[in-house]
């Protein structure tokens, strides 16, 4: 399935086994010396209010990606296994 990153990115990811969204595509990760795609990353959901920041995100394998439509992408994968703990940044002082 050849696909450029330009389709798939701001597609809004769901999760087939449940019905959960997930989010939208904001970015990938890629294998440098072939060039392949090897997982997609959402931006986990807002805290209270968005004021908190985010949760973890979702890195989903690209072998878990089973339909790629004209606006969403389906997924099989349990989205408590993909998650991924975001980067959280120091102090300013």
């Amino acid at each position: 399935m050849a696909v450029k990153f330009s389709e798939l990115h701001y597609k809004e990811v769901i999760c087939v086994s449940d019905g959960r969204r997930l989010g939208f595509v904001c970015d990938a990760c890629v294998e440098l010396p072939e060039g392949r795609l090897t997982a997609i990353i959402v931006p986990g959901p807002c805290r209270v209010l968005g004021l908190w920041g985010r949760r973890d995100d979702f890195v989903i394998p690209w072998n878990c990606i089973r339909r790629i439509g004209p606006d969403i992408v389906l997924v099989d994968a349990k989205p408590d296994q993909c998650r991924v703990p975001r980067h959280k940044p120091g102090l300013l002082f």
